[in-house]
């Protein structure tokens, strides 16, 4: 028997029959039976669902889409939650709201593990015994994949950029590299002169050559996780989204503002809003190369999914870069100091900070385009991003001092020495 289609002919049966049940339930999932409010938790919070692997279903708008994945793991904790964020000096009447995606989990936190969980997925449905993938030096994405591997019993082997003056030294244990080191990630050095004259791809495949050479099965996962399978990590996201707005009736958003380093978060979210009720307006803040690059390269993740959509119809590009990938100025430290300071929440220097200094910028040049306008940003975590901008941030932290202690307060006979 020939078989046309990548999926098992198993794995299309049991997504017939689980599109069939979600076809049955539809009008149920938003009120709930009789009328009572439904209810949607994680998967994760049951006993035994976290770290299960389960089929996949995928949401009714998007079943048209393919290749479609047949499997997940349960990587994340989700639904992650959404709330108001009063973000100061915004336009008349312009309401922002945050989602939490920065609480996904605490050693896999941020966007990249809505895309590992369909990543490690095929990984381990190829008979892979170890996992490859590339990033700058604090890259979010290879702390992810390093903790993600080890939960699924794989080896990882790290390929990260650093500058040419550190790449013969070891690299210490800052942010992302404590956490990929302690779960015995293997970490190979290049200089970013190295990298942009041979690539990410050809320095995996290098690699992977070599592990194939030693007995290893090795599954190569792209910058960032952004291919066509990752990115139905944020297609499942709009979803999710759609889901806590039917809970929510009084909330609908105008936009989704996120920020874009790789492409593939912005290409599932570009993607899902057009697909699903949403149908809200979704802007990107690249943080690393230009707008018309990542056009061109959402552009390919989705017609790898034969989705038929122009990315230039689907997704606003704002370059955020600034001074380049990672590197950042005063003013933008002192901005994700000052946001911290004022609302609580925390961003980090590469990614989210960028995006919502661009945001703001963009809000305060041009308020009539954000007039009372309801804007979801995404936030996509990388806190241990910050602590390699330790030095840097010293200056702008909060104050301290040593707490004034008077003589005549003695200690209290039987009081123990630290309590």
């Amino acid at each position: 028997m020939t078989v046309t289609s990548t999926l098992p002919l198993l794995c299309r049966f049991r997504r017939h029959l689980s599109l069939v049940a979600a076809a049955g339930m539809a009008g149920v999932t938003a009120t709930g039976m009789a009328g009572v409010p439904a209810t949607f938790s994680s998967a994760t919070a049951q006993i035994g669902g976290f770290l299960s692997k389960k089929p996949y279903a995928p949401p009714l708008w998007a079943t048209h889409l393919s290749p479609m994945p047949c499997h997940t793991f349960s990587l994340g904790h989700f639904p992650t939650p959404i709330h108001k964020w009063n973000l100061p000096n915004l336009p008349e009447g312009t309401e922002v709201w945050i989602k939490r995606d920065d609480l996904s989990g605490m050693q896999l936190s941020g966007n990249k593990v809505r895309k590992l969980e369909f990543l490690m997925a095929d990984a381990v449905a190829q008979g892979a015994d170890c996992v490859i993938t590339v990033g700058g030096i604090q890259s979010n994405h290879c702390r992810a994949t390093a903790v993600a591997a080890k939960y699924l019993n794989l080896d990882c082997y790290l390929i990260l950029r650093t500058s040419k003056l550190l790449v013969d030294k070891d690299p210490g244990l800052v942010g992302n590299l404590l956490v990929e080191r302690l779960v015995g990630a293997h970490v190979d050095l290049v200089s970013k002169e190295e990298y942009g004259k041979i690539g990410s791809v050809a320095l995996a495949d290098l690699l992977k050559k070599r592990l194939l050479e030693e007995g290893r099965k090795p599954y190569v996962i792209p910058v960032g996780g952004s291919n066509s399978l990752g990115t139905w990590g944020y297609i499942e996201a709009i979803r999710e989204i759609e889901q806590q707005i039917q809970q929510s009736s009084d909330v609908q958003f105008d936009d989704i503002v996120v920020a874009c380093g790789s492409g593939g978060t912005i290409a599932g979210l570009a993607l899902g809003s057009r697909l699903s009720s949403l149908n809200t307006k979704v802007h990107a803040f690249s943080v690393c190369d230009d707008p018309e690059y990542f056009y061109d390269y959402v552009q390919g993740l989705i017609d790898g999914l034969n989705s038929g959509f122009d990315s230039h119809d689907i997704v606003s590009m704002e370059n955020a870069k600034g001074l380049g990938y990672a590197m950042n100025t005063a003013e933008e430290l002192k901005f994700v100091k000052d946001i911290a300071a004022s609302t609580g929440i925390v961003l980090d220097p590469v990614y989210s900070g960028k995006a919502v200094y661009g945001l703001l910028k963009d809000m305060a040049g041009n308020p009539a385009k954000w007039k009372g306008r309801k804007v979801l940003f995404i936030h996509t975590g990388g806190l241990l991003g910050l602590y390699d901008k330790a030095d840097q941030l010293s200056s702008l932290a909060g104050s301290w001092r040593r707490m004034d202690l008077e003589d005549s307060v003695p200690r209290k006979d039987g009081t123990g020495k630290m309590f």
